[in-house]
C-alpha cells in the first residue's frame, strides 16, 4: 500500500497529518511524512478533566455493555488490519507481517476484554460471626493514564484500553512523539466504535494527547488520573513510579528486558535456532522481550553458533514493507549510535564480533539499517547487564546448569527468559522457585512472542506490572469489602466486647 492509500484507509486526512508543529519521520527512508499537531498544557488539562467527567458516567454503564463496545471496536480493527499494520511499519520499522502481527493483538485482546466484561468476578467470604455476609467488590478505578513506546505502537495501548473501558474507565494516552500517527489512526477507529455504539458512550471515553516529554509529565503528575501505566526505559520507569507513588497513585510499569536463552545439552538445536534468531533480529532488536544473550553449553556450542553465524551474515535487511525482508531499519540515529557504543565496549571487553556494520546507507542516506551483530564474549566478561536498543546478541558457553541460570538471573531486569531442553528434569528446575527470576520463562519457545491470555510483565527493573491475561484486569479497579448484617444484634469482630447498658 502507497502512504496516500495507508493514510485514506485509516481517516488520515490533511486536518491530521499537516500544518502541525511535530515533524513525523518514517525510520524506512528518514523522510518526513506529516506534521501533527502537539497539545499545549491548558488543552492537556481540559482533556484531564473531560477524562474525569466521561469516567463518572461511563461506570454506571453495566459491564456487558462496556463489552460490547470493545467487541464493535475489535470488529473494526479486524477491518482495518492491513492498512494499519502497514502504518506501523511505515512509522516504526517493524516489518509488515509484525505490524500486522501486532494489530491482531489489538483484536485478540478485544476478544479477552469482551468476556472478562461478564467475570468481573468478586468473592463471597465466610463470616466469623453469626448472621453476618461478607464480600469482595471490584469496583471503577477512575481515568486511567496510558504511555507507550514506540516499538509497539498500538498494541500496548490496546491492552490497555480494551481491559480499562469494560472495568468501567476512561482513558487518556500519550504516545511516544515518534509514533503519533499510529495513535491518531487508532482513535478514528475507536470514534467509529462510539458511533456505532450508541449515546450511553461518553464522548471523552477515550482521548489522545500528542506531545513530547513534558506532556507525559503533566499526566504523570495530576492527582486527577488514579492510574499511569507507563511503557519504557527503566529510567523513566523510575521516574514515572516515584512520581506516581508520591502523590499515592497507582502504576502500572512495563519497563526493560535483558532476556536470555540457555540451551541445554538435550536442545532440538533446529527449534532453538528458530526461537533465538527471532528473538534476536526481530523487530531489529527493538522489543523489550528481544533475545539478547543465550548461554550455550559447551556441548552444542559448536554446531549451534556456527549457525547463527551463518544466517546473521544472510538475513535479509530492507524496507519493512517489502515482504521479502526480515530486518527492517532501528527507529533513528541516537538508537545506531548507541549500538555502536555498546559493540565498541564488548570489543574492549574481548568479544568477537559478527555485523552491527551500517548498510544500505547509499540507498537510504538518512535511514539507519544495520546488519544484526553477533558477540562471542571468549574474554572474562561473563555476562552483559546493560540492555542495548538494538540488535546485539552476545553469546556465552556454560557447563553447570545452576551456573546459566545464575547468569541469566543476575542483571537488574527481570522479564522473558527460555530454556530450550529435552530433560525434564531441567524444564522444571528452570520454572521452579530456583530457576528463572523472570516473570516470564519458556520452555522450547523463545523469549519473544507472547500471547493474550497469559499476564505479560516482569520483575525487578522491568517494573512488576501485568498486562492482558490472568487477572490482570483488577489493576484498572478497586477493591471494596462489605460486611452485611442481617441479624437483629451487632457482634463485634475478634468477640470483643464493648458494654453500653450503662449509658
Amino acid at each position: 500500500m502507497k502512504i496516500n492509500e495507508i493514510f485514506s484507509s485509516l481517516g488520515l486526512d490533511e486536518s491530521l497529518t499537516q500544518g502541525g508543529d511535530l515533524p513525523v519521520t518514517s525510520p524506512i527512508d528518514g523522510a518526513v511524512i506529516a506534521n501533527v499537531k502537539m497539545h499545549s498544557s491548558a488543552e492537556i488539562e481540559q482533556k484531564i478533566d473531560s477524562a474525569q467527567r466521561a469516567f463518572k458516567q461511563w461506570r454506571n454503564v453495566p459491564a456487558p455493555r462496556r463489552g460490547e463496545l470493545i467487541r464493535l471496536f475489535g470488529n473494526i480493527l479486524r477491518d482495518k488490519k492491513e492498512a494499519l499494520g502497514a502504518l506501523v511499519s511505515l512509522e516504526c520499522g517493524k516489518i509488515f507481517q509484525e505490524g500486522m502481527g501486532e494489530v491482531q493483538e489489538m483484536i485478540d485482546i478485544c476478544d479477552l476484554a469482551v468476556g472478562q466484561s461478564r467475570q468481573l468476578f468478586g468473592l463471597n467470604i465466610a463470616s466469623e460471626r453469626p448472621s453476618h455476609k461478607m464480600r469482595e467488590f471490584w469496583q471503577p478505578l477512575g481515568p486511567v493514564g496510558v504511555i507507550s513506546a514506540f516499538n509497539f505502537p498500538v498494541a500496548v495501548w490496546s491492552w490497555n484500553t480494551a481491559m480499562a473501558v469494560v472495568c468501567g474507565d476512561s482513558v487518556l494516552w500519550k504516545p511516544s512523539e515518534k509514533t503519533p500517527l499510529t495513535a491518531l489512526a487508532c482513535q478514528n477507529i475507536f470514534a467509529q466504535a462510539m458511533e456505532e455504539f450508541g449515546d450511553d458512550a461518553p464522548q471523552d471515553l477515550v482521548q489522545l494527547i500528542i506531545g513530547e516529554k513534558a506532556a507525559g509529565e503533566q499526566m504523570v503528575a495530576s492527582k486527577k488520573m488514579p492510574l499511569i501505566s507507563a511503557t519504557g526505559s527503566s529510567a523513566m520507569g523510575r521516574i514515572v513510579g516515584t512520581q506516581v507513588a508520591q502523590r499515592f497513585g497507582r502504576s502500572l510499569l512495563e519497563l526493560g528486558g535483558n532476556n536470555a536463552i540457555i540451551v541445554a545439552p538435550s536442545a532440538d538445536l533446529s527449534i532453538a535456532f528458530q526461537g533465538i534468531f527471532f528473538g534476536s533480529v526481530g523487530t531489529c532488536g527493538q522489543r523489550c522481550t528481544t533475545t539478547r544473550r543465550i548461554f550455550v553449553h559447551d556441548s552444542v556450542y559448536d554446531e549451534l553458533v556456527p549457525q547463527l553465524k551463518s544466517a546473521y551474515s544472510k538475513v535479509k535487511i530492507g524496507n519493512p514493507l517489502d515482504e521479502n525482508a526480515l530486518v527492517g531499519p532501528l527507529i533513528d540515529k541516537d538508537s545506531f549510535d548507541n549500538m555502536q557504543k555498546a559493540l565498541e565496549l564488548a570489543k574492549e571487553n574481548g568479544g568477537e564480533i559478527i555485523g552491527g556494520e551500517r548498510t544500505l546507507q547509499d540507498q537510504y542516506p538518512d535511514a539507519y539499517y544495520v546488519k544484526p551483530a553477533l558477540v562471542e564474549m571468549t574474554g572474562d566478561v561473563n555476562n552483559v547487564k546493560e540492555e542495548t536498543f538494538a540488535p546485539i546478541l552476545y553469546v556465552f558457553k556454560y557447563s553447570d546448569l545452576d551456573e546459566a541460570i545464575e547468569r541469566q538471573n543476575d542483571v537488574p531486569q527481570g522479564l522473558s527468559s527460555a530454556i530450550f531442553t529435552k530433560d525434564v528434569l531441567e524444564a522444571e528446575i528452570f520454572t521452579s522457585e530456583c530457576g528463572s527470576d523472570c516473570g516470564i520463562a519458556n520452555v522450547n519457545i523463545g523469549t519473544s512472542g507472547a500471547e493474550i491470555g497469559g499476564a505479560f510483565g516482569g520483575e525487578k527493573e522491568t517494573g512488576g506490572g501485568r498486562e492482558s491475561g490472568s487477572d490482570a484486569w483488577k489493576v484498572y479497579m478497586r477493591r471494596m469489602t462489605s460486611t452485611l448484617n442481617y441479624s437483629k444484634e451487632l457482634p463485634l469482630a475478634q468477640g470483643i466486647k464493648f458494654d453500653l447498658s450503662d449509658l
